[in-house]
């Protein structure tokens, strides 16, 4: 058995590596008429990530329109959630973080500890909350998707797919335009430090403004992307890349595609290199037949689900913490602030380099 120097634990856990890459799978798609412009295995499992925190903050988003929260909110970080590995914001045990600050270290660093802190502060524990995240994936008609954490931390039992991804992607952008526009921030400020989006096909791709990142060694390199041109808006998902590079590349040669043929042109043939079979602990969740993407709205399919996946507790009422967790700052107000109140414009000042937290080391591109 091989030896890990304690410090390189974490390293060794999230090192990027072309071999450790999970598989390839991919879809574009219209968001308004769900037309297939590119699919490829967008039914089959695959492990979300980072992409995780799309439906974390979902669910902010959802308690924010509800009034159940306030952008000012305050949520105190547990000993748990200060030590979830890389990415994070740094937090300390004690530390208060603001609803606001939460979903600005979720969008740009897509921190593990912000992820772990909202939701205990939300439901109390981060298992009463991934349980309230699958309950809401099956209303959203999610069927193949099962969450066992805010953060997408590595877990076998959570997984998801492209078809999937790109429901929940519609759903936040559909139900939640107000708060959307924070998938493009470009830059969050944190107790000095200048955490940078790690989307940054946004910086380069013509209309692209959002959504979210993924990495861990079982899914490869994550994307789930949106972009808008000529009045129309797609929503590309992308699993297994082996690096953000080469993922990034794939994704603008499958948007491009997309909306080359939503004016009138043949689709291209596209050669992944990448492309390989699942890996033998998806294959055999495979065994039940998929669900077809055109059921989604209205199917909800229990005993399908109960064969493809394993069991997960059951959805608990979501609920805030009690008050010795939870403060409000101002309690009058009903909608969170536009994002630009909380993080300096990009234009105005250099980000500072993050604290220590290689690329190489991290779950989160």
């Amino acid at each position: 058995m091989r030896r890990l120097i304690p410090g390189l634990f974490w390293a060794a856990l999230f090192l990027p590596a072309a071999a450790l890459a999970g598989p390839y799978a991919a879809l574009v798609a219209d968001i308004d008429t769900e037309q297939v412009l590119y699919e490829h295995n967008a039914d089959e499992l695959r492990h979300p990530a980072s992409l995780t925190k799309m439906m974390t903050l979902y669910l902010v988003f959802e308690a924010l329109s509800q009034g159940r929260l306030f952008s000012d909110t305050l949520f105190r970080a547990s000993r748990f959630a200060v030590l979830r590995p890389p990415s994070r914001l740094g937090l300390k045990v004690g530390d208060t973080l603001s609803v606001e600050e939460g979903i600005l270290g979720l969008v740009t660093r897509s921190a593990n500890d912000a992820a772990s802190t909202i939701a205990e502060g939300m439901a109390g524990s981060e298992t009463a909350f991934a349980a309230a995240m699958t309950d809401k994936a099956r209303q959203l008609g999610m069927s193949r998707t099962v969450y066992r954490n805010a953060s997408g931390l590595p877990d076998p039992n959570q997984v998801t797919t492209a078809w999937d991804m790109f429901r929940l992607g519609k759903a936040l952008n559909k139900r939640f335009p107000q708060y959307y526009t924070y998938f493009s921030t470009p830059v969050f400020y944190y107790q000095g430090h200048g955490f940078q989006n790690h989307n940054h096909l946004m910086e380069t791709y013509a209309g692209m403004d959002g959504i979210k990142t993924g990495f861990i060694n079982a899914s490869g390199f994550n994307l789930v992307a949106s972009a808008q041109r000529n009045g129309h808006r797609l929503i590309g998902v992308v699993f297994g890349g082996p690096s953000a590079r080469r993922r990034d590349a794939l994704m603008r040669e499958l948007l491009d595609d997309g909306f080359a043929q939503l004016e009138g042109a043949d689709p291209r043939l596209h050669v992944v290199e990448f492309d390989r079979p699942a890996a033998p602990a998806l294959m055999v969740a495979e065994t039940a037949a998929p669900v077809p993407h055109h059921a989604h709205a209205a199917h909800h399919p229990q005993a399908h689900h109960a064969a493809a996946h394993p069991a997960h507790p059951p959805a608990q009422p979501l609920r805030l913490a009690d008050a010795s967790a939870t403060t409000h700052r101002t309690a009058s107000k009903a909608e969170a602030p536009a994002a630009k109140k909380t993080h300096a414009s990009a234009s105005k000042a250099k980000a500072e380099p993050a604290p220590a937290c290689h690329k190489s080391k991290c779950a989160h591109h």
